[in-house]
């Protein structure tokens, strides 16, 4: 792997780690507003919220199947045929 493949690697991490951050901090937001708003608490806004944050996190998911197949494909190896061993 390549330093400029490993940063993207990396980088993708990042990302990952600071969307599921956003997450939990969106369902903390979500429960201390609902909590205080009652019924004017506007649903709809923080499902619409989670569901852009949980697209996004697939996107990156994506993003790192497609960097891991570039990996294997520019190694000579076919990306459906590695498999992990179980560890044992």
């Amino acid at each position: 792997m390549t330093s400029v493949e490993s940063e993207a690697r990396k980088a993708l991490n990042r990302l990952r780690r600071a969307l599921e951050k956003s997450r939990k901090e969106l369902t903390s937001l979500t429960g201390a507003l609902r909590h205080a708003e009652g019924e004017d608490f506007p649903t709809e806004a923080y499902v619409e919220a989670e569901t852009r944050i949980q697209e996004v996190l697939e996107f990156a998911d994506g993003e790192g199947r497609r960097l891991q197949a570039k990996v294997l494909q520019a190694g000579g190896l076919e990306p459906g045929r590695v498999r992990r061993s179980g560890g044992g």
